[in-house]
């Protein structure tokens, strides 16, 4: 039984699978490695597409050559306003092949964000996705100087479009074949004069606390970041990944793309962020990255079919998913799965927990892996039930989304790990503050000098800004963030992620927000997930017209309340939650109350529902 967990696939393997000391140069390597073989592959209008190595190089080569054609000089930064697309990566790859500095900014931003974004990187060239990202674009231009072309991926509705200053990707393609034939060495001498410790990507941070802040990388950096990154997650050209997370975001950035640049896997982009579970079903990733939203709302769903099957398939499924936490509780232990045991578990699979693992499409993953945010403990059990070993993995934007990973021998859930090969982890003495130090750490801020001095200190440690310890084996856990950490008004420390992550592994709360900071007692604002709780609804008989009224009703209440019953539980008087407001607006990426990996923004939401927190205490 435990060589379900013991594979040998996942061992570290230090051997460098592709060489090249930049982005660009390790990209085409890979090219001339892996010509004909299948690398991207997009669902569009319902029909798989594939490309090849070879056609996505061809693709890269014109695109650079373009921006040559335009006069993209080395270091001038060029930005993508997308959603996660082949597109993006094609666009990003041929920046970087250029000695240019690639920006990702967010399909959600609002135009004046995209100014600030533009402004601050100094673009001079943006990739739009769309008619609606290029809307954004045009808005803000006459405050964008330096912004000499708009790049358009998609010209449904622009075929009338007389600009000047906007072109369609298939144009700068041309642009880029036409210039190739007069300057056939052009895009070859900037690859070969990108040098590993220029700067190569900047990644914005979310923003909740002010102005976002570039985070800048180099491609030594990058390289590092990525080789590391896949020590610990090694993975074949065989191999099948899922890219749909935002690119702008450096966990996607390192894990799906450069990751898949290195190592060859094939790497699936989803159709849209509303297709994700029947893509993964169509997909059957051999590993697949997601942030805890994603496990969450696997779950749930799982959760709401069981409760919709007969008497019998619910008896089945309880009593498998009840052998496989035996199974997973002896392997967290680190002791060994009797005979008796195991056969048990082999019945259960094949009776209902391989169809959990067909229905979610997990089943031919041999190892998932939950980074951007905490996930619960029972969440990372409830997966290994079903015979998937989940990983964590820890680090930040300035880290290279470097820090620490757990392991497949070495899982325990509620800790992110040991410190990631190469890379220096440790507890701040006096604050308990985790400390990063390393290759993958980020060259600074642009244009904020002064913040770089407040994040990297003389000694070269990454400040995190999460608090946490670590045990006698070097398995480190995150207590909280520094600045979210609660002190009620009796002088008791809570940390708000624990209760939060308890709450979420309920199938009918998306998200929760802690309060008590300074209080006599804590409360909580909770997203309530729209899907399960509508169905609860309907099963039940209660009226409702709409998402507000459906907030409101009182069987509702009761359900959320019998929810966070369930969570105090667990905890001491003290840290029990005492009231509750739901939220009852639908909050998507496009609400300011969210960031882009669909997490509520904690001082965000105390000070826009402070009526309603105020209330509470009343």
């Amino acid at each position: 039984m435990s060589n379900l967990w013991t594979l040998t696939k996942y061992t570290p393997n230090t051997a460098v699978q592709m060489a090249g000391e930049t982005i660009p140069e390790v990209f085409w390597n890979g090219v001339s490695a892996r010509g004909p073989k299948v690398w991207l592959r997009q669902k569009e209008l319902g029909i798989w597409h594939s490309w090849t190595w070879d056609h996505a190089a061809t693709a890269v080569r014109e695109i650079g050559a373009g921006l040559l054609s335009i006069g993209f000089e080395r270091s001038e930064c060029a930005a993508i306003l997308s959603n996660t697309l082949v597109k993006w990566v094609l666009a990003d790859l041929a920046i970087l092949s250029c000695a240019g500095v690639s920006n990702g900014i967010y399909p959600t931003d609002a135009p004046s964000q995209v100014q600030y974004l533009c402004e601050d990187s100094g673009t001079v060239v943006l990739f739009a996705e769309d008619e609606e990202q290029l809307d954004k674009a045009l808005g803000v231009r006459p405050q964008l100087p330096r912004l000499r072309k708009i790049v358009v991926f998609d010209m449904k509705g622009l075929r009338e479009l007389d600009d000047p200053g906007v072109m369609s990707l298939d144009a700068l393609r041309q642009a880029g074949r036409a210039w190739l034939k007069q300057h056939p060495q052009a895009l070859e001498e900037r690859i070969r004069s990108c040098r590993p410790d220029e700067l190569a990507i900047v990644v914005y941070t979310s923003g909740t606390t002010g102005k976002p802040k570039g985070a800048m990388q180099s491609h030594a950096g990058l390289v590092y970041s990525m080789r590391q990154a896949n020590i610990r997650l090694p993975t074949l050209e065989v191999d099948e990944r899922m890219c749909f997370l935002p690119l702008c975001h450096i966990a996607e950035r390192i894990i799906g793309e450069y990751s898949s640049v290195y190592s060859g896997c094939v790497l699936n982009f989803v159709e849209n962020p509303d297709t994700i579970p029947e893509n993964v079903r169509e997909i059957s990733p051999t590993f697949l990255f997601a942030v805890p939203r994603v496990w969450e709302k696997f779950y749930s769903g799982v959760v709401i079919s069981i409760k919709e099957a007969s008497r019998l398939q619910q008896l089945v499924y309880a009593w498998a998913i009840g052998v496989g936490g035996q199974v997973a509780d002896k392997v967290l232990a680190g002791q060994p799965v009797g005979a008796w045991l195991k056969f048990r578990f082999e019945l259960g699979r094949l009776l209902a927990l391989n169809n959990v693992r067909k229905t979610i499409g997990i089943h031919r993953a041999q190892a998932l892996l939950s980074g951007a945010a905490p996930i619960s403990p029972e969440l990372i059990r409830w997966y290994l039930a079903l015979g998937i070993p989940m990983l964590e993995g820890w680090g930040m934007t300035e880290s290279g989304a470097l820090g620490t990973f757990s392991t497949v021998d070495s899982m325990r859930p509620g800790t992110i790990g040991r410190a990631t090969d190469g890379v220096e982890v440790r507890v701040d003495e006096k604050t308990g503050e985790l400390l990063i130090r390393g290759r993958n750490v980020f060259m600074g801020y642009l244009n904020q000098p002064e913040k770089t001095a407040e994040t990297i200190d003389t000694d070269g440690w990454l400040h995190t800004g999460d608090v946490g310890s670590h045990d006698a084996d070097g398995h480190f856990r995150i207590t909280d963030r520094m600045k979210d950490i609660i002190i009620t008004a009796g002088g008791k420390n809570i940390t708000p992620s624990e209760l939060e992550n308890e709450l979420k592994f309920s199938p009918y709360i998306t998200d929760a927000v802690v309060i008590g900071d300074k209080r006599p007692y804590l409360t909580v604002i909770i997203m309530v997930d729209q899907e399960n709780v509508e169905k609860y609804a309907q099963d039940n008989d209660v009226p409702f017209s709409n998402y507000a009224s459906l907030t409101k009703a009182p069987e509702v209440q009761a359900l959320i309340q019998a929810e966070i019953e369930r969570v105090n539980k667990k905890f001491a008087r003290v840290e029990q939650i005492k009231k509750f407001f739901l939220l009852d607006t639908q909050l998507s990426a496009e609400d300011e109350e969210l960031t882009p990996t669909m997490k509520l923004k904690r001082k965000l939401v105390e000070k826009k529902y402070a009526a309603q927190i105020d209330a509470m205490y009343r």
